[in-house]
């Protein structure tokens, strides 16, 4: 089965898409085709969504679902005309709201991304550091929020960014080289910040395919490779009592929620 679903929103429509992706994956074995409409602000690009999701619905021969965060109430009657089933995101949660603070909603336009000046500051801040201190390039870690320690591959840069990116976090990541794990002890700049550490390892047959993408046919995306390292960093965080996750099959959010709530940071989070 295939279906179209619309996220209608009168800002960026990040946060319809995102609610829309959460309640989709509960419902296995349809192909879900996923259209963005952002920023319907005004009666003509209504008109205009409603017109576009007419077309396709008719084309396929089956009503659109539309996931809508659009505030204005008389844009919401216009996008009705589109004959979809609309999924108001808002509507199921301010009226209750409304009526348990004793306060109405402003109606203010995209006003879940504004941007905060001071925020915004500070995620470019903590987005210049992740990039500085990637992969162990710069090993001054003392304004470090937390430092992620891994074999090469296991999910650090990636994690470092988004955490940078949407929380304003300042994370480093120091890559566990084979001469490291040789050693069995922390590397000799990582001890004097071993409370900030968290530990990221992953299914070795998972790192050999992705680091075959990278350097096939070497000994770095060998298969004996990638087991002795991603053992050797296991049992280097089993020793040093490192808080440690599985990123084989966790998504980066998750990765960045669970390293986050595990060393204290959720204050980032608003």
């Amino acid at each position: 089965m295939k279906r179209t679903i619309f996220y209608v929103s009168d800002g960026t429509g990040i946060t319809s898409e995102t609610i829309g992706n959460s309640l989709l994956t509960q419902f296995e074995g349809i192909d879900f085709r996923h259209v963005r409409l952002p920023f319907v602000d005004s009666e003509e690009k209504a008109l205009a969504a409603v017109t576009r999701i007419r077309a396709i619905a008719e084309t396929e021969a089956l009503r659109a679902i539309v996931i809508n965060t659009v505030v204005d109430a008389h844009l919401c009657e216009v996008l009705a005309g589109c004959g979809g089933l609309m999924v108001d995101v808002f509507a199921a949660f301010l009226g209750p709201l409304e009526a348990e603070l004793g306060v109405k909603r402003g109606g203010r336009i995209n006003k879940a991304h504004q941007v905060d000046s001071k925020g915004y500051e500070n995620r470019i801040d903590a987005t210049n550091f992740a990039l500085s201190h990637d992969d162990g390039v710069d090993v001054d870690y003392k304004d470090a929020d937390l430092i992620l320690v891994g074999v090469s591959r296991s999910g650090k840069t990636p994690t470092c960014l988004y955490m940078a990116l949407q929380f304003g976090v300042k994370a480093a990541n120091y890559p566990l080289t084979p001469e490291d794990l040789e050693l069995s002890d922390l590397p000799k700049r990582l001890k004097p910040h071993q409370q900030k550490l968290f530990g990221l390892t992953i299914d070795p047959v998972r790192l050999q395919h992705i680091r075959v993408e990278r350097r096939a046919n070497s000994r770095y995306s060998s298969m004996e490779q990638c087991r002795f390292e991603v053992a050797k960093a296991e049992a280097l965080f089993r020793d040093h009592r490192i808080p440690n996750l599985n990123t084989t099959r966790t998504s980066i959010e998750e990765i960045a929620s669970k390293v986050m709530l595990a060393l204290g940071l959720d204050k980032h989070l608003y």
